[in-house]
């Protein structure tokens, strides 16, 4: 069941740099569920004065696999490697008419049974993490060890258009998109075992996309992923050492100083970061502290939804109709209100391998094997360059 009924429900959140406690009213509306032939659900978000009308799912899908991963740590660097064989068989490149994330009215051409949809959510078919189980931390003792990759990899479906984008999509449209990510964040925190929640896109073949339908993924972890353990761990040592939170500090130079800002509206600002590591990067962060999109405001959800497609704007206009949009990936970075993860901020970094119009960035050895970036441009000329694509 969701967690977020029809009518006002109240949250409250800890504020690390405050100690105290605020009230924060969310109001939203529950999507329309289904089932695919499988068992998997499938969540209808749909724009107002739109009703989903999915139809029964006909295909002969085969049952699903109980145990599909698996997690192996790895004792050398302290991490969890997930070990999914079952995505080696996941839809690689299909043709525009048999994708399977575009509608499929008679319930046995697709993942999304119905005649059209706004914005769909399903549990993907091909999962890295499935199933209910407990989080995992570093297992005790010397030698090898495994645990069930269970968790929870969902599909989001950003529209029907199967030749659409993000950035092409109307505010309302784009609100509704945030508003699913926002439904699933609050669902996927509350269910066991599950440690983090992270929504993401991954845009254009040379990032690695199959589907070229617009589409992101939500992953519920059983763990905390290596790039949010350590950016707590610094966070905590940064309010050890100076009182306040770091990310909070962060965002107010890069303000301060202005040569890497981006775009910015009294709510959210958008900026290339001081030590960007990709040839093209920007952090949206919210002007105040939260933790997560559950947390954020009605005006601050629609600030965000704004300077989201105001930055991906910006990245399709980037280079010429002839070198094609900007690859790029979107990472949503949050965090519980928990203990554990107190300073964690809420904010979205978004990355691209494109370092010119003929040229790609490739993780070679020194990212790849030593995780030592080397950028080949400067922040400051990147952020100049987006701020001139108005």
């Amino acid at each position: 069941m969701s967690v977020f009924p029809t009518r006002s429900r109240t949250r409250r959140a800890r504020r690390p740099d405050r100690g105290a406690t605020r009230l924060v009213f969310d109001i939203v509306t529950a999507p329309t569920r289904a089932k695919l032939a499988d068992g998997r659900d499938l969540l209808f978000f749909a724009l107002p004065g739109h009703r989903p009308t999915p139809v029964a799912d006909r295909r002969p899908l085969p049952p699903r696999q109980p145990d599909q991963s698996q997690l192996r740590f790895d004792r050398a660097t302290g991490q969890w490697v997930i070990i999914a064989a079952l995505r080696q068989d996941r839809t690689y490149k299909p043709p525009p008419d048999q994708c399977p994330l575009c509608p499929g009215p008679t319930g046995r051409t697709s993942e999304i049974p119905a005649p059209d949809y706004d914005v769909v959510v399903f549990e993907n078919r091909f999962p890295s993490l499935c199933g209910t189980g407990l989080p995992v931390g570093e297992p005790p003792g010397a030698g090898f060890a495994s645990a069930p990759g269970h968790g929870r990899t969902e599909v989001i479906c950003f529209s029907s258009n199967h030749t659409g984008s993000f950035a092409q999509l109307p505010l309302p449209h784009a609100r509704l998109v945030v508003d699913a990510w926002r439904h699933r964040t609050a669902d996927l925190m509350a269910a066991p075992g599950v440690e983090q929640v992270f929504c993401f896109e991954n845009r254009g073949e040379e990032i690695g996309v199959t589907l070229t339908h617009p589409h992101g993924q939500i992953y519920g972890y059983p763990y905390l992923t290596p790039r949010t353990a350590a950016m707590l761990a610094q966070a905590d040592t940064h309010r050890t050492r100076n009182g306040d939170n770091l990310f909070a500090r962060l965002l107010e130079q890069e303000v301060a100083d202005g040569s890497r800002i981006v775009t910015r509206n009294e709510l959210f600002t958008a900026f290339v970061p001081f030590a960007a590591r990709w040839p093209v990067e920007v952090h949206i962060y919210p002007n105040r502290f939260v933790h997560n999109l559950i947390e954020l405001t009605e005006a601050e959800l629609d600030a965000f939804a704004q300077v989201y497609l105001d930055v991906l704007g910006r990245f399709d206009r980037m280079y010429s109709a002839d070198v094609g949009a900007l690859p790029y990936m979107s990472a949503l970075h949050q965090f519980a209100d928990t203990e554990a993860q107190a300073e964690g901020y809420f904010h979205v970094e978004l990355m691209s391998i494109r370092r010119s119009a003929t040229k790609l960035k490739y993780l070679a050895a020194s990212e790849s094997a030593m995780d030592a970036f080397i950028s080949d441009v400067t922040p400051e000329s990147v952020a100049e360059r987006l701020r001139g694509l108005r």
